[in-house]
């Protein structure tokens, strides 16, 4: 309820309107003179009517004003603008952002914020040991230790409050988040830095991270100055932080062969998700978001046309990015036989599970039907890397890796641009986006293109080792009735023109055996 203390001619109308981050109670203060020549009687209705109408203001946050701290009116742009105007991942990133603006700047009034404080806020962000998103290295056996306590992992994990894979996940060697870290430590009530060190203490925060600090203060400042709360904004007299400009990870054409030869020994489910999105350039959400009433396997299209993202623990499903990000892209033969065969793949799982087996439409699924998460298909791809020494890059650089295939290819970077979905299509493309744009094709053909040849050259190569090791064998069983075999190594040479870019060691061998039997009779 509003207060009303008299000051002279004026009255001083005060409402409290809760509290601040340190419980200090916010309040809104309206001062208002009534007109000459009013009598006590109508002074006192005006007044509180005048009383009534500010509060009721304030209540609704129509009151706003440079006594403000900077750490109300940052929750207040969350709830009125970012929570309605922006995507909910983006949302949950400056969410996470804040924590950090808000200690250094969250108890200033708006008014008397300067371009200092903010300089003094981004230097502090340079230097080393700022960083929150630091690992924990386990220095101990913790299986040992546990099991010196009578503790099974999976009643630890319980009783800790972590997941039974994240003490998997140690007992392998690798770092946890710091959250994980205390709770593990506050389960065994021991100290952390005697289970666990930090592996990054000594890093600074990345220049583009303090730029991404500067672009969410700036909006936020940006909309007091439109709401009249503030008159200018501090950010725009402060140079943005520099950033080191990096240049992009990609494969090239050799280490790409050797990553779809080291993917023939993984899961169909496996290969269907670096292939799509080696060869289509699709970003990681819009593969998420695939469903197969998205893909025409009779013309060989595939349609993009939602996402699904990952913000902390939460799936967000979505249309795409852009209006330029909906497209549709052509499925050379390579891709369109593995999703015929991973669409046969999925009815053999859904018939052995039944009815736990998720039905849905979704391409991008496990053996139970469940969709992946978006970021767990992040660390399948991390450690299949690892696994078969190939160059550590992330999802994203196979996005990378179709451009530059593609720019190899000879594909025109406009082509190669709607591919991705960067460009902006011109009228009639946005009017029929449904229909396939055959730039799109020739930008797909080129990478699956090259991907081929590579895998066709090392194919000639491993057949001309063979038949060079057959011809020795001969050799030594009679070296006086094969002669120096010349006849032979030319008509291998020219099975190496006939290789596919998937000739099996079974169709080698058949080859092998044919050709000798034309050459030598037996």
């Amino acid at each position: 309820m509003a207060t009303i203390k008299q000051r002279g001619d004026s009255y001083k109308i005060t409402v409290s309107c809760g509290y601040d981050l340190n419980g200090k109670q916010i309040r809104r203060h309206l001062t208002w003179t009534p007109e000459p020549g009013m009598t006590k009687r109508q002074l006192q209705k005006e007044l509180d009517r005048q009383a009534v109408l500010f509060e009721e203001k304030c209540r609704n946050g129509q009151v706003l004003d440079g006594n403000i701290k900077f750490a109300e009116f940052a929750e207040k742009w969350f709830v009125d603008y970012a929570e309605k105007q922006l995507r909910p991942r983006t949302v949950g990133s400056y969410r996470e952002m804040l924590p950090r603006i808000n200690a250094a700047l969250g108890h200033m009034r708006m008014d008397r914020l300067q371009p200092h404080h903010i300089i003094s806020f981004y230097n502090n962000m340079a230097e080393i040991g700022v960083r929150e998103d630091g690992r924990q290295h386990c220095r101990v056996d913790l299986k040992v230790l546990l099991r010196s306590r009578s503790l099974t992992q999976t009643k630890f994990a319980e009783q800790a409050g972590i997941s039974i894979a994240t003490l998997y996940s140690i007992n392998k060697g690798n770092n946890v988040s710091n959250e994980s870290a205390e709770r593990i430590a506050r389960a065994l009530e021991m100290p952390l830095t005697d289970l666990f060190e930090p592996t990054n203490k000594d890093r600074k925060l990345a220049g583009n991270t303090v730029l991404h600090y500067h672009k969410l203060l700036s909006s936020i400042l940006t909309a007091a100055v439109r709401w009249q709360v503030i008159p200018s904004n501090p950010c725009e007299r402060v140079a943005p932080p520099k950033v080191e400009r990096k240049e992009a990870v990609y494969l090239d054409e050799e280490q790409a062969a050797d990553l779809l030869a080291a993917l023939d020994k993984e899961s169909m489910q496996h290969q269907v998700i670096v292939k799509l999105l080696l060869f289509t350039g699709m970003r990681r959400g819009e593969l998420c978001g695939l469903r197969w009433s998205d893909i025409d396997l009779e013309h060989q299209t595939i349609t993009i046309e939602n996402t699904r993202t990952q913000a902390g623990k939460k799936e967000i499903e979505k249309g795409t990015k852009t209006a330029s990000s909906t497209r549709t892209l052509y499925l050379p033969d390579t891709l369109c036989d593995m999703l015929k065969a991973a669409k046969e793949n999925q009815q053999a799982c859904r018939a052995t599970y039944k009815n736990a087996y998720d039905d849905n439409d979704y391409v991008i699924v496990m053996e139970d039907g469940k969709p992946f998460r978006p970021n767990y298909l992040s660390e399948l791809f991390g450690k299949f890397l690892a696994d078969n020494d190939l160059p550590k890059i992330v999802l994203h650089e196979l996005r990378h890796t179709f451009a530059s295939l593609s720019n190899q290819a000879g594909i025109p970077a406009y082509n190669i641009g709607k591919a991705l979905g960067h460009s902006t299509p011109a009228t009639t493309q946005k009017i029929y986006t449904h229909r396939l744009d055959q730039t799109h094709t020739q930008a797909v053909e080129g990478v699956a293109a090259i991907a081929d040849e590579a895998r066709r050259k090392a194919g000639k190569e491993y057949l001309l080792q063979l038949a060079g090791a057959l011809i020795d064998e001969i050799r030594v069983w009679d070296p006086m009735k094969f002669g120096d075999c010349n006849e032979y190594m030319e008509e291998i040479q020219s099975i190496g023109k006939r290789l596919e870019p998937h000739t099996d060691a079974a169709v080698l061998g058949s080859m092998l055996y044919e050709t000798f039997l034309a050459s030598f009779g037996t």
